[in-house]
């Protein structure tokens, strides 16, 4: 991954968590349980946070560290899986989705490993 594609997708799922989160909180609102309604939040404040991750890994792929492109595909993964699995149970109430949540949690945990292993790298 390059640093602008990682910050490309960074914004890109920025912009969406925002989409998303106002859909949450005006249209969705009425229509869905408190529960429901609280696991479409986690999932927008994760894609997030996870967006603004991929900024990081941005500015240490521009510095050329290693192990930087693994960190933002292991955040891109982590929304994918653990952000959309959420989405998707709330607008499917398929539950068994909530099984695969975990998955997308340990690629979010991996690019973090790998974007403080990339930081370690720099010089200086």
């Amino acid at each position: 991954m390059t640093a602008r594609l990682a910050a490309t997708i960074g914004a890109l799922l920025g912009a969406l968590g925002v989409i998303l989160g106002a859909f949450g909180a005006h249209a969705l609102r009425a229509h869905l349980e408190p529960h429901d309604l609280e696991t479409f939040e986690t999932a927008v404040r994760y894609q997030m946070y996870h967006a603004v991750a991929l900024f990081g890994a941005a500015w240490l792929l521009s510095r050329n560290a290693p192990y930087a492109a693994p960190a933002a595909w292991a955040f891109v993964a982590g929304v994918a899986i653990f952000s959309g699995s959420l989405y998707l149970l709330v607008a499917t109430g398929q539950r068994w989705l909530g099984a695969v949540t975990p998955l997308g949690g340990l690629a979010f945990i991996a690019g973090w490993l790998l974007l403080a292993l990339a930081a370690s790298k720099l010089p200086g």
